[in-house]
């Protein structure tokens, strides 16, 4: 099986201990999504939709990537980068 690489890494912090997944290609995003997504909604939906094109070629990568971020946001996902900047100036 070929992964299809969809740029830098993206890193969401996904529990409230801080554990972080970091999501290296759209097989990986399509996996955490259907198997371990913490809410069923439409930005989950949309993202599926939207991964599953672009593995079959007839999306883009960009989309894809939009979509996902869009859900990992409306599960309450924060990015990595985020999170450390916030704890930065608090800190």
């Amino acid at each position: 099986m070929i992964e299809i690489h969809w740029g830098e890494p993206l890193s969401f912090v996904v529990s409230p201990e801080g554990d972080v997944q970091k999501f290296t290609t759209i097989e990986q995003a399509r996996y955490w999504l259907r198997r371990r997504w913490p809410v069923e909604n439409d930005a989950r939906r949309r993202a599926i939709h939207h991964l599953e094109a672009a593995m079959d070629c007839v999306g883009s990568v960009g989309s894809a990537r939009r979509s996902f971020i869009a859900a990992a946001r409306s599960a309450g996902f924060v990015a990595e980068d985020l999170m450390s900047q916030e704890h930065r100036t608090f800190a």
